[in-house]
């Protein structure tokens, strides 16, 4: 028998799972639809205006903020790791010259965070 059957009947068993949920769901919900339900809704607030309006998008910066660290945190568990179980001492130097680079190229990006005012909440744009 193939090491990967278990990968695959897991697999089939989560497609199941996922397909019975929406079925079962399909099959339960009431059927009554009527002008209150069928209005748009938004965080209980009832819509005004036109939807295609002009938005301030400014999160997509903070997105990449979160990415870049995020990126950050993932490189640095293993990096650590490896860096403890480094005895001679012109190993740990060289690591810890690559980490240094690391985060001034991380450094980089907080800076044109900042130039570019991501972290100003209060703008009146």
């Amino acid at each position: 028998m193939p090491a990967y059957v278990g990968v695959v009947v897991l697999a089939l068993l989560g497609f199941a799972f996922c397909a019975g949920s929406l079925v079962g769901a399909w099959l339960l919900r009431p059927r009554r639809p009527y002008g209150a339900k069928l209005d748009p809704y938004e965080s209980g607030v009832p819509p005004i205006g036109d939807a295609k309006g002009r938005h301030v998008v400014r999160f997509y910066l903070v997105a990449m903020l979160f990415v870049v660290f995020d990126v950050e945190l993932v490189f640095l568990y293993p990096w650590a790791v490896h860096y403890a179980e480094q005895g001679v001492f012109s190993d740990r130097l060289f690591l810890f010259g690559e980490m240094l680079v690391f985060v001034a190229i991380l450094l980089v990006a907080y800076a044109y965070a900042f130039k570019k005012g991501v972290f100003e909440w209060n703008r009146g744009d």
